[in-house]
């Protein structure tokens, strides 16, 4: 757990991620897009007792960002290439039990600011993907983000620094199918040296980035020093 900040005073209480920290462009799909650093927490107030989330998110460079990829239909051999993978499907529920997570989803999209909307910062067993890329178990990568911790208590993926290599979770979709997924690696980066083409680059097979805050809590800049990232594929 990071290190926990003290109750902020009135004049620290503004929105933390009104504005973008840093932009870097990638590909995905072959569309150009922008990576910023926004903000979990979407409350007024500043978390008293174990500090407020952050992590990286995928935010489209026009105010209509690309359509998923369609289903592929085109030869045997790029189906080979792309793996195992599932049809695009509205996520409901995931599900580790590791770490004794089962949360519903929330759809996340891009807001007025050009930054990624968070989850409501009052819901602390609550987790959001980026509802205009790709669905867990599509061919690609999907972006699940959820808080480390709110204004009052730990949240949803407080303990998600405790998974490891070979650990399995599994995503409820609308279509009644469950992807389960393992873990390849658990990393954590400092944000100032995110890296955000390898986290957000698509990829022809399914996999999947859980993302949280980590590190200490920086006092000065109101935020973590760090972004814990789960990186794992469909199986």
């Amino acid at each position: 757990m990071a290190a926990s900040p003290p109750s902020p005073t009135d004049a620290e209480t503004a929105p933390a991620w009104l504005g973008s920290r840093r932009l870097a462009t990638i590909f995905w799909s072959g569309v150009a897009l922008v990576v910023v650093a926004v903000s979990l927490f979407g409350g007024e107030d500043e978390p008293s007792g174990t500090g407020h989330a952050h992590h990286a998110a995928p935010a489209a460079t026009s105010s209509s960002p690309p359509p998923p990829p369609p289903p592929s239909s085109s030869s045997s051999s790029e189906s080979l290439r792309a793996g195992k993978h599932l049809p695009r499907s509205r996520p409901i529920r995931l599900r580790i039990p590791k770490i004794s997570v089962d949360a519903p989803f929330t759809p996340l999209a891009i807001g007025r600011s050009g930054q990624l909307d968070a989850p409501p910062a009052d819901e602390v067993n609550l987790v959001g993907w980026y509802a205009e890329g790709v669905s867990p178990g599509e061919a690609g990568t999907s972006i699940i983000a959820g808080h480390v911790d709110t204004a009052t208590s730990p949240a949803v993926f407080a303990e998600l620094g405790e998974l490891e290599k070979g650990d399995r979770f599994r995503v409820k979709r609308a279509d009644r199918r469950v992807a389960t997924f393992v873990v390849d690696s658990v990393e954590t980066f400092e944000k100032d040296s995110f890296p955000d083409e390898r986290v957000y680059a698509d990829t022809p097979q399914a996999q999947v980035r859980l993302i949280t805050c980590a590190g200490d809590y920086d006092r000065s800049a109101k935020d973590y020093t760090e972004n814990l990232v789960v990186f794992a594929h469909l199986v």
